[in-house]
């Protein structure tokens, strides 16, 4: 197994910089298992929804996704990201200072992952403390 960074699978997904999204290729499709961490997850969604790609929620779905049809990528807890994947998906928008809001991805990783440590440590999961209103859409946040 080996395991690439944020700006590694960025290339790969963006196919942006010519010579270093062919060295990301080469590196995810050669045939090992490859590792996506919690962390670099995160990183890539709160870049792709960012100033300089601005994808929507639609579009990061489908990045996840894509993510899960690469028959080499793994991640931490496949499930945990699955289940994250469909938490976000379910997450109605709210309206906070008149604006609307939606929960992030990276947001329901935190529950889910939290979830997930929780059962491996044989502790029950009491849920996850958030002040952030659309986050608390997410199965198991608690308001503070």
């Amino acid at each position: 197994m080996i395991a690439i960074d944020t700006n590694v699978l960025l290339r790969y997904l963006l196919d942006d910089d010519a010579a270093q999204s062919k060295k990301a290729g080469k590196i995810i499709l050669s045939g090992s298992d490859v590792l996506i961490t919690d962390v670099v997850l995160a990183e890539t969604i709160w870049t792709l929804k960012g100033k300089r790609y601005n994808l929507d929620k639609a579009s990061i779905i489908a990045v996840v996704n894509r993510l899960f049809e690469e028959p080499d990528l793994c991640f931490e807890s496949g499930q945990t990201v699955w289940k994250s994947l469909n938490d976000y998906m379910n997450a109605k928008p709210v309206k906070t200072a008149g604006k609307k809001k939606e929960a992030d991805f990276p947001d329901a990783l935190i529950v889910n992952k939290a979830r997930y440590v929780a059962s491996q440590e044989a502790h029950s999961f009491e849920g996850a403390y958030t002040f952030d209103v659309a986050a608390q859409q997410i199965p198991d946040t608690k308001k503070p």
